[in-house]
């Protein structure tokens, strides 16, 4: 087994959010679960190589196995793009659902493309929000379900100050979140021409909040279809910037990633 650790979507060098990318394991998905679980890093992803050479990564959180992490992919991503003699561009699947991703080595850096996917169609309540919340909550547009491979519940509300002072109902969240097949709500808020601050919430422990969502990300490019620049992690004090590039054929997502000691 041969493990990294990497930080990505770091706003500046040293920061992001980390992900351990795992290779030349073939073990259970019982035994990933228990070595995530015990690393306690936000994400782990499992590089497994087929015969045909194809590349398939397989995500695991502390607590759940995940049919999509786009940090961790970003991870992988730098893993099988920078090493020596490697290509500048790569189609990866997802374990979980065989989704297809496009890893893409550019002078800006590396970039994820990816697809909208199906979500759930799933009528949200006017009370659901502020349940989910733990307060009344006052959304600038009607929320959403969105997805590019892992469904997350679209807040938006009024401005930064209201995002960083949110304390939801995280037990709460977790039961409407398997009851509807989605994972987590994001709460956003606009704060500039294509400029974006969000916070994910899809963990029963506070402290495991995530720096940088690159589902969420994207999820939110593909519902206003729209490029953008999504500031994340000021609460985690790890201050992430995730840029995401629209079009009609492809979503891409990329940002800082970078090794650490």
């Amino acid at each position: 087994m041969l493990v990294h650790l990497l930080k990505c979507f770091g706003a500046a060098p040293g920061g992001g959010n980390a992900a351990l990318v795992v290779e030349n394991d073939d073990s259970s998905e019982t035994a990933r679960q228990q070595f995530a679980r015990e690393r306690q890093v936000s994400a782990c992803v499992f590089l497994g190589r087929q015969a045909d050479g194809g590349i398939v990564l397989d995500y695991f959180y502390p607590h759940t196995r995940s049919p999509l992490c786009l940090h961790a992919t970003l991870a992988a991503a730098h893993v099988l793009l920078t090493a020596p003699g490697a290509p500048a561009a790569l189609t990866v699947t997802t374990a979980m659902r065989g989704q297809a991703l496009q890893l893409v080595r550019r002078a800006e850096g590396i970039f994820i493309g990816l697809t909208p996917q199906p979500a759930p169609a799933v009528m949200v309540e006017k009370y659901v929000p502020s349940e989910l919340m733990g307060q009344h909550m006052h959304l600038l547009s009607p929320p959403v379900i969105a997805s590019v491979g892992s469904p997350k519940l679209l807040l938006e509300v009024a401005d930064r100050t209201t995002l960083r002072a949110l304390r939801p109902n995280l037990e709460l969240i977790a039961d409407w979140s398997a009851l509807h097949q989605v994972n987590g709500c994001y709460a956003y808020s606009r704060t500039g021409e294509h400029e974006y601050e969000g916070r994910n919430f899809n963990h029963l422990d506070p402290a495991l909040e995530d720096s940088a969502t690159g589902v969420a990300a994207g999820a939110l490019s593909a519902h206003l279809q729209q490029s953008l620049r999504l500031h994340q992690g000021h609460v985690t004090q790890q201050p992430c910037l995730i840029e995401v590039q629209y079009s009609a054929q492809a979503i891409w997502v990329g940002g800082m990633v970078q090794r650490s000691t």
